[in-house]
């Protein structure tokens, strides 16, 4: 095994372990080794992936060289990994799946002006639908299959009185700390 090898294979570790963009300066610094040997190495495993049938690569991006997966697999990242919402973005969610669908104008009624943050993300996500309405100049949300599945809810329950069932939920997520949440059905931080 050569030295560039060895120096490689260090900055996979380093890579990996880091988990973020690094800098060459950096990636020198890590493996302990000067900037020229660094780069070489960096090279030299680039080479390595793009020769390997692998769900990794290593590519240099605007803030430094990462080991990532390759595009191919994002659709599983989606599938696999949970999706992390803010509270309030979670409490626009629920707000949605229980008047689904909704106006977005009624929406910012009941939710506040934070909305128009919060819908593009959940439909960025795929949990809310976004369409015109053809009534009126606002946007008509409902949630979507994905939010179903996600979620693991078959059905929501009726809606016998949207006030009693709003007043219930604003009771319930007032008791929720603002902080991000880990939405996912093993565990929810509060």
């Amino acid at each position: 095994m050569s030295k560039h090898t060895s120096i490689a294979i260090t900055i996979e570790a380093i890579l990996y372990l880091k988990g973020k963009p690094l800098s060459l300066s950096e990636i020198s610094d890590y493996a302990g080794c000067d900037r020229h040997t660094a780069e070489e190495g960096i090279i030299e495993l680039i080479d390595n992936y793009a020769r390997r049938d692998s769900a990794l690569e290593v590519v240099e991006t605007a803030n430094g060289y990462s080991l990532q997966l390759r595009p191919d697999f994002y659709d599983l990242v989606q599938a696999l990994i949970p999706v992390e919402l803010g509270v309030g973005a979670l409490r626009t969610l629920a707000a949605i799946a229980l008047n689904s669908p909704i106006l977005q104008s009624d929406l910012i009624a009941l939710r506040g002006s934070g909305v128009y943050q919060h819908v593009p993300e959940l439909v960025e996500l795929g949990f809310v639908r976004k369409r015109r309405d053809g009534e009126s100049r606002s946007y008509s949300l409902q949630i979507t299959p994905k939010f179903h599945q996600y979620f693991q809810i078959d059905q929501l329950p009726e809606i016998t009185s949207k006030n009693s069932v709003q007043q219930q939920l604003e009771l319930e997520l007032e008791q929720t700390p603002d902080k991000k949440l880990t939405v996912n059905n093993e565990e929810t931080d509060n």
